[in-house]
């Protein structure tokens, strides 16, 4: 199956699979954040912030833009096209069984 690279797949599916990530992400969907607003947003330190930024930014899900001393973060479609379209080998495959399975049972529901 083509799409996401197995480093790049495995940076994606990591950085997904840790829930305050996921809520960074939504609250990144929302408008780009500071990482100081980040860190009032979640019960956690900024340095855990910043640790979980990293991870975000590595899998291509976030970007961020230095203005100062501050960084502003955003999200970046980049990993999310990436996932999608190895995702999206997963849906075809299953679509692809599905018409095989239509077409091969007969009217009203027998084989």
């Amino acid at each position: 199956m083509s799409g996401l690279p197995a480093s790049s797949s495995d940076a994606v599916l990591d950085a997904l699979g840790n829930a305050t990530r996921r809520d960074m992400l939504q609250a990144l969907g929302e408008r780009p954040r500071t990482v100081g607003e980040l860190g009032e947003a979640f019960p956690i330190s900024r340095p855990a912030v910043s640790k979980h930024l990293k991870v975000l930014e590595t899998a291509g899900l976030v970007r961020h833009v230095s203005e100062g001393t501050r960084n502003i973060y955003e999200l970046d479609l980049t990993g999310f096209e990436a996932a999608r379209r190895w995702l999206d080998g997963f849906w075809d495959q299953a679509l692809a069984r599905f018409r095989l399975l239509a077409e091969n049972s007969e009217p009203g529901g027998q084989r």
